[in-house]
């Protein structure tokens, strides 16, 4: 048996090659949408891909099962289970097979089975990994969303994202069934989760690829309760707000994402700042500066927006993308392609141009904003010489705060009316934990005509001072 990981770390996603040497067939477990690595390995051993297995409809990133199966002729395995909660809507043209629980997936001398393990979602299922050396003995399962390591798969997606009514109090009930089901199992089976440390799929994933049934069973806070009410409160408390292209991401995962061969790739443009700038004076297009903060802050193209590459970045181009608007980046080239795979992978597929940062550093008028300390940001908010605002998620504010901040979360900033963002009667210091979402808020702050200060370190740098909070 050959067994393979994979891991994107832009989206914290991981996923599986496993295959039989004797038969030469393969097949990949929640493969990413770029499907060129698999290929790769594949003929590197020698393997025929039949099969692209899914445990779930994915929220986080764009799944590669259409792509792969368009590029091998694989066989698109997917569950069938909780349909009438949003199932698959294939298109005829692609082989599909439709799983449930206990159906069984043969690679050669190799085989899965199939668990329904609902919970982050209906339709969810894991995958029992068995060896036909040992056929009384499985070696693992692929949990997906379902069991990670240190966590469990959120159930408030449904209901958070899409607007399904109630979902994530039957999601949480239904997550704590699959884990007394999953307790059954033998301590010494390991699991190989869909996503690690940094996923928005649940919300204290550990950073350790793998981990056993019984390492879970011991250590998993999700684990622990032994009564549903007890599960379903620990489960639903403290979840993060889910980015807003999860909305996007279902969607497009239900029915199969266009395939890579018919997106426009984009054009590589050598324009100076000036149109650069025009550019981003139309509503329709999205101009993003991948620079450093610290960069951005000393001289940049007005109207353009900074999300740093690669921090971060795939997230937060998810949370403020328009997926109507036309996207062009600015970065080094050697980023540019790695980039637009990035964004392809959470289903930004219209970028229309990519340009390189010497249109920055060659520009005559460059738009600036100041840096500013925590205790300067204190000092001037005492006096009455600027506001504060506070872009951190809601609960962060809640656990503390800095007194007299005003709050809008940053995914939220683009689309806020003109009427409940603060008033432009002076400066805004913005903050969010540590400085980076607060530079991204400062170019958006920029672009609606405020003077805008950016507050160092943010609330860690805050607290480190030992400055008051609420």
């Amino acid at each position: 048996m050959y067994l393979k990981y994979f891991y994107d770390n832009e989206l914290a996603q991981a996923s599986y090659m496993v295959g039989c040497q004797k038969t030469g067939e393969a097949m990949v477990i929640d493969p990413s949408r770029n499907v060129n690595e698999y290929l790769k390995i594949a003929e590197e051993q020698g393997f025929t891909i039949t099969g692209a297995l899914e445990t779930h409809i994915h929220a986080d990133y764009v799944s590669g099962t259409v792509e792969l199966a368009s590029r091998t002729g694989a066989v698109i395995y997917h569950s069938v289970e909780g349909a009438e909660n949003g199932g698959y809507t294939f298109s005829s043209d692609l082989n599909t097979k439709g799983v449930r629980d206990q159906d069984r997936i043969h690679v050669g001398n190799v085989w899965m089975d199939v668990i329904h393990t609902p919970g982050h979602t209906p339709e969810h299922v894991s995958y029992l990994l068995t060896d036909g050396t040992n056929p009384e003995k499985p070696m693992g399962v692929f949990t997906g969303d379902f069991v990670f390591v240190g966590d469990v798969g959120r159930p408030d997606l449904l209901e958070k994202s899409v607007g399904v009514k109630d979902s994530a109090d039957v999601g949480a009930r239904q997550m704590f069934a699959s884990i007394q089901a999953f307790k059954k199992y033998e301590d010494y089976l390991q699991i190989w989760p869909g996503h690690g440390a940094g996923s928005s799929c649940g919300k204290a994933l550990g950073a350790v690829p793998t981990s056993t049934v019984g390492y879970e069973k011991m250590f998993n806070p999700a684990f622990q309760p032994e009564h549903e009410q007890e599960f379903v409160d620990f489960l639903l408390d403290g979840q993060p707000e889910p980015p807003a292209y999860f909305a996007n991401m279902k969607e497009i995962n239900k029915y199969g994402a266009v395939l890579l061969s018919e997106v426009r790739p984009p054009v590589r443009l050598s324009i100076d700042a000036e149109e650069v700038e025009k550019l981003a004076e139309d509503h329709t297009n999205m101009v993003v500066d991948t620079r450093k903060p610290a960069s951005y802050a000393r001289g940049h193209i007005p109207g353009t927006i900074n999300i740093s590459y690669p921090e971060a970045f795939t997230e937060w181009m998810g949370w403020l993308t328009d997926y109507d608007a036309a996207v062009y980046l600015i970065g080094e080239e050697k980023d540019h392609e790695t980039m637009k795979d990035a964004l392809y992978g959470i289903g930004i597929d219209r970028i229309d141009g990519v340009i390189s940062t010497s249109v920055v550093e060659h520009a005559g008028h460059l738009r600036t904003y100041e840096n500013i300390t925590p205790k300067e940001t204190k000092e001037e908010q005492e006096a009455g010489n600027l506001r504060v605002l506070d872009v951190r998620f809601q609960d962060e504010r809640e656990r503390e705060h800095i007194p007299g901040a005003e709050h809008i979360m940053l995914g939220r900033l683009p689309s806020t009316s003109d009427q409940d963002l603060p008033p432009k009667d002076k400066p805004v210091a913005v903050h969010c934990g540590s400085g980076k979402r607060s530079a991204i808020a400062a170019s958006i702050l920029l672009n609606k005509g405020y003077d805008v200060k950016n507050m160092l370190g943010g609330m860690m740098k805050w607290k480190n001072e030992k400055l008051e909070t609420a």
